[in-house]
């Protein structure tokens, strides 16, 4: 028989893991924004994305998030007319990152509710198992 009060905190804490992981990610990609290749025509950092698999937990039978799969954005660097920048190419042009500041911290803000939201339920978890001991106590 399965536990559905076991079931809510595994799924709770799996969301947990996966929504860290994603503030990592996320938190990566906007250290290295403004970020420049090291030789001149170089790539600079490329942004990274995150996506989980769905996993069936066996002693719970319930679902979770399983392993994340780090990728990389393959859109288009930013490009700036800075020929006396040291990773300026031939034409002077200095390619940035596709990183933008702007969907990563919508991106973080979206994580950071998930991760509270797993937080409740562990929460909320916590005090259906207490409500059903004093029950039966």
């Amino acid at each position: 028989m399965n536990d559905p009060l076991k079931a809510i905190g595994a799924t709770a804490q799996a969301g947990l893991r996966a929504q860290s992981e994603r503030l990592r990610v996320v938190s990566e990609n906007l250290a290295n924004a403004e970020s420049t290749a090291s030789t001149p025509g170089g790539d600079p950092y490329r942004r990274k994305t995150i996506s989980f698999d769905s996993l069936l937990d066996p002693q719970t039978g319930s679902t979770t998030p399983g392993a994340a799969r780090i990728g990389e954005d393959s859109s288009a660097f930013r490009l700036s007319h800075d020929p006396s920048h040291p990773a300026a190419d031939a034409n002077g042009y200095v390619k940035r990152p596709n990183v933008n500041p702007l969907i990563e911290m919508a991106n973080m803000r979206e994580a950071s509710r998930s991760y509270e939201a797993n937080l409740n339920m562990i929460e909320t978890g916590r005090r259906m198992r207490s409500q059903l001991l004093d029950l039966l106590g």
